[in-house]
């Protein structure tokens, strides 16, 4: 039976950047086909992956026969396109949204079933263009570690440069608030909190839903490592994304660190 989606103002349009992620995407996209509220529409963006990724959702999406649920295969024509492939997967599947709010999923993380209905409403009760949740690390399996994150009430630009607590596969914004151009991820490391930076310095202000909806799956990644490559990426943000001075830099680093160091023990 055909599952189809109905193009309306309550279309909510999910981007998946998806990079070689045959062991989870099965279980991303079942999490979405589980959500409470159902009016989305799916855009996995596949993006160069060299495992068995595209085989897998293309025989998935077969047997679902789900219309919700699209796949794009990001051209990759020269070198320079495989670097930052995250950010351009996010914006080609933007340039494909229909609906007027956007929420990202990271291609391994995990949302509870009613993550969409509860931040949706959130975000019409605040009358917001940019809301946030909290969210718990997971193991391998995507089962929670109670190790959980909780976000504040709101964000401006100056206080999200010493508080980086937006998690991408949290984020939800509405078109009709925020232009879609401005929501279009730059070309560096850590693109989806140098994106925040640079709509909440345009005087948007983020609302921050502290409920844990999202499991952020760590899959046998290096603590120390991600901590010591998070660090430095956060340092170059400051000089290069924020263009602060060194010494501007050091006043927002040292928080920075602190709680980002602290949510991975």
């Amino acid at each position: 039976m055909k599952v189809s989606f109905k193009e309306n103002k309550e279309l909510v349009s999910i981007i998946i950047p998806v990079h070689n992620a045959e062991n989870f995407i099965k279980d991303t996209i079942n999490c979405v086909r589980a959500q409470s509220y159902q009016n989305w529409e799916l855009l996995l963006i596949e993006d160069g992956s060299t495992d068995h990724t595209m085989d897998v959702m293309d025989a998935y999406l077969d047997e679902l026969k789900d219309e919700r649920i699209r796949i794009k295969k990001r051209e990759i024509k020269s070198p320079e396109e495989k670097t930052f492939g995250a950010a351009r997967a996010r914006n080609l599947g933007l340039s494909l949204a229909k609906g007027r709010y956007i929420a990202y999923l990271d291609a391994d993380d995990y949302w509870v079933k009613d993550k969409l209905e509860r931040e949706l409403a959130f975000l019409k009760e605040k009358n917001a263009g940019f809301v946030f949740t909290g969210y718990e690390f997971g193991d391998e399996n995507a089962k929670g570690t109670g190790k959980v994150v909780h976000v504040p009430e709101t964000l401006n630009y100056k206080q999200a440069l010493g508080n980086t607590t937006i998690f991408t596969s949290t984020v939800m914004m509405d078109t009709e608030k925020i232009e879609k151009s401005l929501m279009e991820m730059p070309y560096i490391k850590s693109e989806d909190t140098a994106s925040w930076w640079k709509i909440l310095k345009t005087g948007v202000t983020a609302y921050g839903l502290d409920e844990n909806l999202v499991i952020y799956r760590r899959a046998g990644k290096s603590l120390s490592s991600n901590k010591i490559e998070a660090l430095r990426r956060i340092w170059n943000l400051y000089r290069q994304a924020a263009g602060l001075s060194i010494a501007a830099s050091i006043r927002y680093f040292v928080p920075w660190a602190y709680r980002a160091v602290k949510r991975r023990i």
